[in-house]
């Protein structure tokens, strides 16, 4: 996986300290745990979790999912099983994301 950025990019000045474990941390350490967790299936996990709280950062990391490999088709899958446990209005927006991320 690529180095993240994201952290410093855009809180940096404002939370060092917080930039900092997202970049080098969260992103730098424990997503770089391959041998425990694949990217591919850390993505599965983090979008579905994402999806579930409804919350804007699933953007970003469908693009994530799809440079780590997570096929159009999986997603299809986990949002319309997660549907019936998360709530089909988040779905919707799910499955709208999904779409322009692999257009």
């Amino acid at each position: 996986m690529k180095k993240q950025t994201a952290g410093r990019d855009n809180l940096g000045d404002l939370a060092p300290q917080f930039a900092a474990l997202n970049d080098d941390v969260l992103f730098g350490e424990v997503w770089a745990r391959e041998s425990q967790l694949s990217a591919h299936d850390r993505s599965m996990i983090t979008v579905a979790s994402l999806m579930s709280q409804g919350l804007p950062q699933l953007e970003a990391h469908l693009k994530i999912a799809k440079e780590n490999g997570v096929t159009q088709e999986e997603l299809v899958e986990m949002f319309t099983h997660l549907a019936f446990y998360a709530g089909w209005p988040k779905a919707w927006t799910a499955f709208n994301l999904l779409k322009e991320t692999y257009k």
